[in-house]
């Protein structure tokens, strides 16, 4: 016989009790997994821009350089005077012949190494004028220097 039909009611109804208080562990609570989700969260996006910060670089090493250099690199100076006069190498060069020296001088060498030398209060416009030609005579190797003026 069941325990109700026996007469003992509790026990039928602690039966109801116990159905109806495992009705809540049906029901997930998701509030704790969001918070935890959210941190989760701030971590990756603090630590993810820490990893994607490559640099690639040459260390020098302890060894002595495999090839080493036969010779000096040759180096073609330009001096610009505060006048606007030109030195090419030392020798006075017009402006006008600036095109056809330098398209010598990159007929003679295949990659030539080029230093302007300008006075240090020099108008700017004419160590300008120089890079311009050496550009057109495309001539890359290009370095700049001031010289005190005298």
């Amino acid at each position: 016989m069941s325990a109700v039909a026996a007469g003992n009611p509790g026990r039928g109804r602690r039966r109801r009790l116990s159905k109806s208080s495992h009705g809540t562990l049906h029901e997930l609570n998701i509030t704790p997994l969001l918070d935890l989700v959210m941190v989760l969260l701030v971590i990756f996006m603090i630590t993810t821009p820490q990893l994607s910060n490559d640099l690639d670089m040459n260390l020098p090493s302890a060894q002595p350089p495999k090839n080493k250099p036969k010779e000096k690199p040759k180096f073609h100076y330009v001096d610009v005077d505060l006048q606007g006069n030109f030195k090419l190498n030392g020798q006075l060069v017009a402006e006008k012949d600036l095109p056809a020296m330098f398209a010598a001088l990159k007929k003679s060498e295949p990659d030539p190494s080029v230093v302007i030398r300008g006075a240090d209060n020099v108008d700017y416009k004419f160590v300008v004028k120089v890079i311009d030609e050496l550009q057109q005579a495309e001539i890359s190797k290009v370095g700049l220097a001031t010289v005190a003026a005298q």
